[in-house]
């Protein structure tokens, strides 16, 4: 008899969530190339300011069509973790990104930043919440070597402010992959609304307030009506709507379901910044971009696939 992959039933909107997922993934690869362009007209610091000048507000909204209050009531210690939890994903992940892109390429960003996965991992590992399997090591080593096949064209030409932004990216990914594991317990006890809510606020404040002279710097003057309707876009459509509906749908198809479609990301930033940008990619840097996420993958999925007899 042949062994099969065991199948769950079919949510009902399975088919809406891959067809919003995908429309997604094109949002965010482009995303990259957008980012990089306002951040040459506004400076990175100017864009900070502005999107967590919106990004509260829509904070705030969300709070009060899902609960009927601007802010739900929680205990001291509730607040404190959101607080941590926001100035990880906020003020120190989106912060990172941000410069990080600014000084890297849109397909290196993309590419870089897809490595979350393994770090998660990795740091669940080291928390002692997860034992790593010997093919998702040699995902993990995999990876890695990508990563140095990437960055290598970079760092041997002597491009250090790029391959210093890849490290940034890195680095951000980290953390980002550190506020995954530790918002977990969070968004169990209170949900995915209220945490993202909150954390938000409280992660977006201090970084609105601190870019406040990048802000007032910024030369608002050299956006057109376009520039502006592209600022709004990655703000609100890829930042927080994206989130939102990425939320949704890994609640209707399932993490391990969605997680792979991630994947395509760095391809369509690549064709993006290709077409609008005049990024041109040499084979080392194709061939490391495909080892690394060939090694994510690896690392990701192996031994998660379960089988039966049919």
């Amino acid at each position: 008899m042949p062994f099969m992959p065991e199948r769950a039933s079919q949510h009902p909107h399975d088919q809406l969530a891959l067809a919003v997922a995908l429309v997604l993934i094109v949002i965010w690869g482009g995303n990259f190339t957008l980012q990089k362009y306002l951040f040459h007209l506004i400076t990175p610091g100017g864009f900070l300011w502005a999107r967590y000048l919106v990004m509260p507000l829509c904070a705030l909204l969300l709070l009060r069509w899902r609960f009927g209050r601007w802010l739900p009531p929680l205990p001291r210690k509730d607040w404190m973790q959101m607080a941590w939890l926001g100035f990880l994903g906020h003020s120190v992940h989106v912060g990172l990104v941000t410069y990080g892109i600014h000084w890297s390429t849109a397909f290196s960003s993309s590419v870089i930043l897809a490595c979350g996965p393994i770090l998660t991992l990795l740091i669940l590992r080291i928390q002692g919440l997860e034992r790593l399997t010997g093919a998702q090591m040699a995902g993990v080593t995999l990876a890695f070597g990508g990563i140095l096949m990437f960055l290598s064209d970079k760092l041997l030409g002597g491009n250090w402010r790029a391959g210093g932004g890849d490290l940034v990216l890195l680095v951000a990914a980290a953390f980002f992959s550190y506020y995954t594991v530790a918002v977990k317990p969070v968004m169990e006890k209170h949900g995915p609304v209220l945490t993202m809510g909150y954390a938000t606020l409280l992660g977006g404040l201090p970084v609105m307030l601190l870019s406040v002279p990048a802000g007032m710097a910024a030369n608002w003057a050299a956006l057109d009506f376009w520039a502006w309707v592209g600022l709004f876009w990655s703000i609100l459509v890829s930042a927080f709507i994206g989130w939102l509906a990425w939320g949704w749908i890994n609640t209707v198809r399932g993490v391990a379901r969605s997680a792979p479609l991630m994947y395509l990301m760095p391809p369509m930033a690549g064709l993006f910044a290709w077409a609008l940008s005049g990024e041109h990619y040499s084979w080392i840097k194709i061939a490391g971009a495909g080892v690394t996420l060939l090694g994510v993958a690896l690392a990701q999925y192996a031994g998660q696939i379960k089988w039966r007899l049919r």
